[in-house]
């Protein structure tokens, strides 16, 4: 497929596409751990009992084993891609408008089931979603359509982050919950009017071979050893950056910061760094290729975690002056860590077989999502150990051993890394 050079490579039909589903993709995770966190902290939950709601994250860990019946089954209407993208979105937007005719102070176990299923339906899109988007991408569209993607997916939390926290000083909860609900009617839309992708031979046969050839074609491609390094890659690329923000909001509100506060600083520092980086991540993947971008992109989020050491250390102090920092803190992550997702994600794409996508793709980022579930539970305890400023300080340093790998995993001198050289 020949090449498109220009800025034309950058908007087309594709790549709306790839904007429109990593918008709809963040929205229920971002509700997940920022909305639900900060209506918890209000309503005055124990910080512990907040972090241990990472837990409801586990679909986000296991969703490789369902993923073989998403790649096997096709729904009656819309296709095998959309039928299953059409119907998680759905559930999504009324469960999610669910969640707010509850109590955190009386029906904490019901919140507690409704943000699993959230989870659970969330995980689910993302299968779907994440095999769609490697299917319709040609091979050098992977990298820039892959960080419009990540990038539309980290703008999302402006929703969850900022505009449904501002809301919240003025709504109620219930109100608050439906309109965040309806968000999802974009990824409804598109899911409409979207093609089918074109398949790569037949579907699975039979659950069997949907389940086993995935694995055994990733096993035998480079074996065993390769294998287990790319999976420990996977695991610790992020774990320092995904632990420094499982509490931002709280961390936030700690701070002395209003709910407003935190809303307007997140929209004008996050929405314009997360533009900025979604730019310059699509052209840097496109022009130097992903395994640079890995390297790069690493470094910067790792600095991003530093910026909530620094604000920690400040405290309390001037609101003038701590209005601007947050602003940088808020900017920097989303500017560097979307980037080391774009970067991240592209690479996995890449090392997906496209005859398996959808399992290997739930596998691999299965893997990914570890830390922000089990580790992340974790982090309320230790806060209440170490404080902020050291509980960053930790989170920084679980940042390095997934940089370590790089020059096995992406060696800085080697060609530029493509999606055809996975195959």
């Amino acid at each position: 497929m020949p090449h498109t050079t220009g800025w034309r490579h950058y908007f087309n039909r594709k790549m709306l596409i790839c904007v429109m589903l990593g918008f709809t993709s963040g929205l229920p995770l971002f509700i997940l751990y920022n909305l639900l966190s900060a209506w918890l902290r209000a309503e005055q939950v124990d910080l512990t009992a907040i972090g241990l709601f990472a837990l409801v994250g586990f679909p986000y860990t296991w969703k490789f084993i369902w993923s073989p019946f998403m790649d096997r089954f096709q729904l009656p209407l819309l296709g095998r891609r959309r039928g299953w993208m059409f119907l998680t979105q759905l559930c999504l937007m009324i469960v999610i408008a669910a969640m707010g005719f509850y109590s955190p102070q009386h029906d904490l176990r019901i919140i507690v089931f409704l943000a699993g299923a959230i989870a659970f339906l969330s995980a689910s899109q993302d299968i779907v979603i994440d095999a769609y988007r490697r299917e319709i991408l040609a091979d050098d569209e992977q990298g820039s359509g892959t960080a419009l993607f990540v990038n539309a997916y980290k703008i999302s939390t402006l929703v969850p982050g900022s505009l449904s926290l501002i809301l919240s000083d003025f709504l109620s909860w219930q109100i608050v919950f439906s309109i965040t609900a309806l968000f999802m009617l974009p990824g409804l839309v598109t899911s409409l009017l979207i093609r089918e992708p074109v398949m790569y031979g037949q579907p699975p046969a039979n659950l069997r071979e949907a389940v086993v050839l995935p694995f055994k074609e990733f096993i035998n491609r480079s074996g065993w050893s390769h294998a287990l390094t790319i999976l420990a890659f996977i695991f610790l690329y992020k774990l320092g950056d995904s632990m420094a923000t499982a509490l931002a909001t709280p961390f936030y509100i700690d701070l002395g910061f209003s709910r407003t506060q935190i809303g307007l600083v997140a929209k004008n520092a996050g929405l314009w760094a997360s533009l900025a980086g979604g730019i310059l991540g699509a052209v840097w993947l496109e022009k130097t290729g992903i395994n640079r971008g890995l390297w790069v992109f690493g470094v910067l989020q790792s600095i991003a975690i530093l910026g909530f050491a620094l604000l920690a250390k400040v405290g309390v102090g001037a609101a003038e002056l701590n209005t601007v920092l947050l602003g940088f803190v808020i900017g920097l992550e989303a500017f560097a860590v979307g980037l080391g997702t774009a970067a991240f994600t592209s690479f996995i794409a890449t090392t997906t077989d496209a005859r398996y996508t959808a399992t290997q793709f739930a596998l691999f980022t299965s893997l990914s999502a570890v830390p922000r579930t089990f580790f992340n539970a974790l982090t309320g305890f230790i806060v209440a150990e170490t404080g902020w400023f050291h509980f960053f300080l930790i989170c920084f340093a679980l940042s390095i051993p997934g940089m370590l790998l790089l020059p096995k995993i992406a060696p800085w001198s080697s060609p530029p890394k493509t999606p055809a050289t996975a195959d």
